[in-house]
């Protein structure tokens, strides 16, 4: 099989893409419980990119291969998961040997999603983090009780799910964006509170509106000042849950005071850890309901095209210059 090397990990992020190579080996052999799939595409996420410029939470030894979701098809079972066996899946690993940009993985059969036959793989290559990761996030929102939320880094996927998650569930949103251009798409497209973070009135406008909302939750994609500002914003008993960290800086400008006095908190979601808490029927559960809604159309992550592994150094540096036209899906070969 064909797999993409990362050789080492580069602060550069160019000079990483630029050193990813293609290389052959043999295939991998499922243990028990475990699948092969043959990948169908893989997306490149925020989370790749930190990866690649080693600044993720996962640290693999090098060489590596990225990447860690995707689709694909169950080809081969071990012991315990045969059954599998010809299913179209969706996944997500990060184990040590293994990633994404490769024709073949393997997977613990339960770190798959069984797919619905009438599911779209380009679509399913993007189904295992983005989509959980808003509604884990809105399960926390709906624990708490809580009608309104605000979000940062508001144009990218993982938002545009928590606003038509939260739209269905009844939750207002105040969304957080970087560029002009971001605020008057998502106007277009429905969004109702939209703020602008270089605006010279930003902070006011957000205290106006987290108060007239009474928004006591935050989900915070971006860390460094911005999720200070944010925090400092909000009212008594309320959370700022961190889930990114897109701008490599810690998050600043936390008051002591209120954390101490206002019975404010900040948190952190990691999605393995929440489908670990979860019932795995409750999983299913909200599986089926999501792939129904993709499968509907009512659903959609943004695909901006698709590359191939011989192209991967010079499409994702391009791809990075358009991050907003959505993602960009890496398959081993792109049909002409």
């Amino acid at each position: 099989m064909k797999k993409v090397v990362l050789p080492a990990y580069n602060k550069n992020i160019v000079r990483a893409l630029r050193s990813l190579r293609v290389e052959e080996c043999g295939l991998p052999q499922p243990s028990e419980d475990e699948v092969l799939i043959k990948v169908h595409a893989a997306p490149c996420n925020p989370s790749d990119i930190a990866f690649l410029m080693g600044g993720y939470n996962i640290v693999k030894s090098l060489p590596t291969i990225p990447g860690f979701e995707g689709s694909g098809i169950v080809v081969e079972a071990g012991e315990g998961a045969e059954d599998l066996i010809d299913r179209k899946v969706s996944f997500f690993i990060q184990e040590e040997n293994c990633g994404s940009w490769s024709e073949y993985v393997i997977s613990h059969k339960k770190k798959v999603v069984v797919l619905n036959e009438k599911m779209d793989m380009d679509q399913a290559a993007c189904f295992a983090i983005n989509p959980f990761t808003a509604r884990g996030l809105l399960d926390i929102a709906v624990l708490r009780e809580n009608h309104a939320v605000i979000q940062n880094a508001a144009g990218g996927q993982v938002a545009a799910f928590v606003r038509q998650m939260a739209g269905d569930m009844g939750i207002e949103v105040i969304d957080i964006v970087r560029k002009q251009e971001s605020l008057e798409r998502l106007k277009k497209e429905g969004a109702k509170h939209v703020l602008l973070e270089n605006d010279s009135r930003f902070e006011e406008k957000l205290k106006e509106l987290v108060h007239k909302l009474n928004a006591r939750l935050a989900f915070d994609a971006v860390g460094g000042a911005l999720a200070g500002q944010i925090f400092s914003a909000m009212p008594l008993d309320a959370e700022l849950v961190s889930y990114g960290g897109l701008s490599t800086k810690h998050i600043s400008g936390v008051d002591s005071m209120d954390l101490i006095f206002n019975d404010k908190i900040i948190s952190g979601f990691n999605l393995p850890e929440w489908r670990e808490q979860i019932d795995d029927d409750f999983f299913e559960e909200i599986s089926v309901e999501m792939q129904s809604l993709f499968i509907s159309e009512k659903y959609q992550t943004k695909i901006q095209g698709s590359i191939g592994f011989d192209d991967i150094a010079s499409g994702l540096t391009d791809y990075l210059r358009n991050m907003s036209e959505g993602k960009m899906l890496v398959k081993a070969k792109v049909k002409s």
